[in-house]
């Protein structure tokens, strides 16, 4: 991975200068605006929705759009609800941060980066759908599936991302 204690050091000194340039930018521009927050919330509603309706499912409305959440769920159940804290974007920067940190051509950087968003988007569209399963059928497994289940999932994931850049794709 590394040759060296110096490049060690440089990749960790990376990783923090990106985490603060996001913590910045995400936390004191983007955040406020709700823009991102907004866009990222609602297409996941839309793709968990489109999901859901294609395997067979009736869905609450979700068009009901306040504050930053939206609630989407199959009829017959309490639904859940995409907030801030679950539409992705941490994650999205975690990914992010690590694979500019990590050296590599920029251009295979890029095109790694929209691949690895895309698919934690799509993993987030299927963690959703799955919790609107849950909220149907187990509803007593909701909490749990929610804090533990998928956040092991998608950041084993994240985490696999990360090993094939490393191993595989860094040039």
């Amino acid at each position: 991975m590394f040759n060296n204690t110096s490049a060690s050091k440089l990749f960790l000194i990376k990783c923090l200068i990106i985490y603060l340039l996001w913590y910045v930018v995400y936390d004191v521009c983007l955040h406020q605006t709700r823009i991102l927050d907004d866009a990222v919330i609602h297409n996941l509603a839309l793709c968990s929705s489109f999901f859901l309706k294609s395997i067979g499912y009736t869905l609450i409305d979700f068009s009901s759009y306040d504050t930053g959440i939206v609630t989407l769920g199959i009829d017959g159940s309490h639904g859940v609800w995409i907030g801030d804290n679950c539409n992705g974007i941490a994650l999205f920067a975690l990914f992010t941060g690590f694979i500019i940190a990590f050296p590599g051509k920029i251009w295979h950087k890029l095109i790694y980066i929209i691949s690895g968003i895309t698919l934690i988007h799509l993993l987030n569209v299927l963690r959703i759908s799955a919790l609107c399963l849950i909220s149907l059928y187990a509803p007593q497994a909701l909490d749990f599936n929610h804090t533990y289940t998928f956040t092991i999932i998608v950041y084993a994931f994240i985490f696999f991302l990360w090993y094939l850049w490393v191993k595989k794709f860094q040039s």
